[in-house]
């Protein structure tokens, strides 16, 4: 009863104006009341937030897919039939509330609480990560859902969102236990149809990993999947030996940094927030030394940006002279269990939030960075590794302040892209590269020798190996073919490349300066509109 409540309010929230002219005033005076109500932004349920972001987008949309409906019928019915749709499109579609007992080590018996949201079955199987965190509750939950939608849509993923919680703090349990645990939630989620290769895919996210996607891969086969030759497809993020893919562990912060890279690399956008167009010697914090925190440093790092400081929930360090060296900080980590203590720089107990940077990573949990932070903060781009992490009144201040915000929906889509991949490859039970790799390799090897002999008989008389072609060194780590990982990195950079396009069309479209966010929900929203209009609603 509390979810059929908790939707009709989201529904009646997200009613429109009958014609379109009201519909932009009221958005004009949402936004009057917004400057009014700084400290309710702040405090905003998640996915209150979430929907707001939306809510915004869906007004911009609303005109322009108006215009674009060449059916022989009304404006008037037109703008019912848009409204009509992006209402239903916004608020989720599905949350499942489980407990379930599990014994643990000592005997006694816990109950556990979990949540799975769907968001939109707009394209199956529904996809999301599964966080293990005391943190979880339902509206994280439908909010990261929600979150998960979008990001499908503006990175070109056929997937509808979801999401999964688990009220549970992993440090506190046995590896057996957390076994138990994770086998339990998949059997809980297969019993109501919340798992599946064409229904829903969970992969990792907060507190859980390739070890927890590979019993859960394990249990569905051999359980509700032990007939289905896809099984193997019902979750990503797996280890490579239970069929997983070679670069999907780092490619989150691989996204990060070719987010970063694709709008620090347009002159426009570093003009407007008086800053030198590309990587090379910027200064960047990141908070949260995790999977996404790690490998965004690594990659910005390659590409001559400087590490000056990172923050940790047990503690922040800094070296704004010399920089932090990556590798050494991570094996330190890996050692140590900590960050606390790093020879290589110092401890702080400054705000990093709002130290003085190029480049700020927030890649730790949502709703970080709140109005007061942000009227703080000294870095000029903000890219987003975490999900929401800036409140709706920071961003309206760090627009005036003119920070470039790389939004969430974008600069972390790089996980669920190659998760996207690694579903692929169960699906075609094939690596990539397998069936070709040979085949390029002995191709080129032909193409070099045969340039070696035409050049031969044109200056030597034929005479072997005396004009000898050696490959440059590009070409040289090239020629033997594209491996796997080779081509889940070409897939991802080119997929983030042209979601960045796409956000850049938008920005210009609808005149809307730095707000990023804005121009890639209206990118997603429009996807997801199209989807719908096209197929049509069934039963309706």
């Amino acid at each position: 009863m509390s979810l059929l409540r908790s939707s009709l309010r989201s529904i009646r929230a997200l009613s429109f104006p009958r014609t379109l002219a009201p519909n932009l005033c009221a958005f004009s005076h949402h936004l009057s009341s917004d400057r009014e109500s700084e400290e309710h932004l702040d405090k905003l349920p998640f996915s209150e937030m979430v929907l707001k972001f939306t809510e915004k987008a869906a007004t911009i949309l609303t005109k322009s897919l108006v215009d674009e409906d060449r059916r022989p019928i009304s404006r008037e019915r037109k703008e019912h039939d848009v409204q009509g749709l992006l209402k239903f499109i916004l608020p989720c579609k599905a949350t499942l509330h489980m407990t379930f007992p599990v014994h643990m080590d000592d005997g006694h018996m816990e109950v556990i609480e979990a949540w799975r949201s769907q968001h939109s079955h707009h394209r199956r199987p529904c996809k999301g990560g599964i966080r293990y965190s005391m943190d979880v509750c339902e509206d994280e939950v439908k909010a990261l859902a929600t979150l998960m939608t979008f990001k499908c849509s503006m990175v070109d993923v056929p997937f509808g969102g979801g999401k999964a919680g688990v009220k549970i703090d992993p440090a506190k349990h046995s590896v057996p236990e957390l076994e138990r645990i994770t086998r339990r939630l998949t059997m809980e989620l297969a019993k109501k149809g919340f798992i599946g290769p064409g229904l829903d895919v969970p992969a990792p996210d907060m507190g859980t990993g390739g070890r927890e996607m590979s019993w859960i891969a394990d249990t569905y086969a051999m359980t509700q999947g032990y007939n289905d030759i896809n099984a193997q497809a019902c979750v990503t993020g797996k280890p490579i030996t239970q069929g997983g893919i070679h670069g999907r562990v780092s490619a989150t912060g691989r996204g990060v940094y070719y987010s970063l890279r694709s709008f620090l690399n347009e002159a426009e956008y570093c003009s407007e927030i008086n800053m030198a167009p590309g990587l090379q010697g910027k200064s960047f914090i990141v908070q949260g030394f995790g999977n996404v925190g790690l490998h965004s440093c690594r990659y910005l790092c390659r590409a001559g940006a400087k590490l000056v400081g990172v923050a940790e929930k047990d503690g922040s360090i800094v070296n704004y002279e010399d920089g932090i060296d990556v590798k050494a900080l991570e094996d330190y980590k890996i050692a140590n269990g900590t960050i606390v203590g790093f020879p290589g720089a110092k401890a702080t107990t400054e705000n990093l939030l709002v130290a003085k940077c190029d480049i700020l990573i927030p890649a730790a949990s949502e709703q970080q960075i709140t109005a007061n932070v942000a009227k703080n903060i000294q870095a000029k781009v903000i890219a987003e590794g975490a999900n929401g992490p800036t409140t709706i009144a920071a961003e309206r201040i760090l627009h005036e302040k003119k920070v470039l915000v790389i939004p969430d929906l974008f600069a972390n889509a790089g996980g669920v892209t190659v998760s996207y991949f690694e579903w692929l490859k169960n699906l075609n039970h094939v690596s990539f590269g397998r069936l070709h790799w040979k085949y390029e390799k002995d191709s080129n090897y032909y193409l070099l020798d045969s340039v070696q002999k035409s050049l031969e008989a044109k200056f030597s008389g034929g005479k072997p190996n005396s004009i000898p072609i050696v490959p440059s060194m590009e070409f040289g780590k090239r020629i033997a073919g594209a491996s796997e990982k080779d081509i889940v990195n070409s897939g991802l950079e080119f997929t983030m490349e042209r979601s960045a396009s796409q956000i850049m069309r938008a920005v210009r479209e609808h005149n809307l300066g730095l707000d990023l966010r804005t121009a890639a929900y209206v990118c997603a929203l429009k996807k997801i509109y199209i989807v719908y209009r096209e197929a049509g609603i069934t039963f309706s």
